[in-house]
């Protein structure tokens, strides 16, 4: 720390220690921590609710596999599309980096999907209860990318500004910047104690779609606000008035806010009607 909370020297090591040549980093821990959680949640849940155990076991699976898949699918395609549609096998090299929430969003919709038409549960039951340690999993990757030095703010004098020795780019080392992993982090965190808080409220019992209805509006939309302090993560965003993020952040937005909305609304028109 420099002056009088000038702002924050960051130099953390994104490498925790080296095994067989290979080094174990903290993001990969905490991705790693992120579905270990989960799975101890949503037992809770089971456990809660009388659903088999072993169901979750097969979740787990598609969870993860969608995940990864839609993270990198979502990078590869919505960030960098000319350098990998140029050398598809690249898309393979997860260990070089990139991974996108939405993309990854994206494929967990699809993997639950696939989940809820093979075991014939509800789909909507199955990803609220999803949705409330998706937004856990939120704080821990963007802790990882705190410990990686990357997805950081726009340059600013505030005291809790963080100057990342360790940014990719030498040109952005220099000044301090919004640790927007930190605030988007905090607000993951708030937002799954929010959602776990709905869920026990409600007795496990939630009505269909609110609680996947708050994550969407919630989580997206405060990803919406916190791009705007955020540097861009590819150069053809310098040019947009929106950025990717905020642009692919939209669509969830607006399925949010019919999910909380549209089926109340049908209730209160029913009622009328008698």
């Amino acid at each position: 720390m420099t002056g009088i909370l000038a702002y924050i020297t960051w130099d953390a090591d994104p490498v925790i220690f080296h095994l067989l040549g290979l080094g174990v980093r903290w993001y990969g821990l905490l991705f790693a921590l992120s579905f270990v959680a989960g799975y101890l949640i949503i037992l809770q849940m089971f456990k809660k609710e009388g659903i088999p155990i072993p169901l979750l076991d097969k979740l787990t699976i598609y969870m993860v596999v969608s995940t990864v898949i839609g993270a990198r699918l979502g990078h590869c395609l919505f960030y960098e599309p000319d350098l990998y549609l140029a050398n598809p096998i690249s898309i393979l090299y997860i260990w070089e980096g990139g991974l996108a929430s939405h993309g990854a969003g994206i494929g967990i919709i699809v993997g639950l999907w696939i989940f809820s038409r093979k075991t014939q549960r509800p789909f909507l039951w199955i990803i609220d209860r999803i949705a409330v340690v998706v937004a856990l999993a939120g704080t821990f990757i963007r802790t990882g990318n705190l410990m990686n030095s990357e997805i950081f703010g726009n340059i600013t004098t505030l005291p809790w500004g963080f100057r990342f020795l360790r940014a990719s780019n030498p040109l952005e080392q220099a000044d301090p910047r919004h640790p927007t992993q930190i605030y988007e982090a905090l607000s993951y965190l708030l937002i799954f104690f929010f959602l776990l808080f709905y869920y026990y409220r409600k007795d496990g019992k939630p009505r269909q779609g609110i609680l996947i209805g708050w994550f969407l509006v919630l989580v997206f939309g405060m990803r919406f606000l916190i791009e705007f302090i955020k540097e861009p993560q590819v150069d053809f965003e310098r040019s947009m008035t929106l950025n990717m993020g905020q642009l692919l952040s939209i669509p969830f937005i607006m399925i949010g806010v019919l999910l909380i909305f549209l089926p109340a609304l049908s209730i209160r028109k029913a009622g009328e009607k008698r």
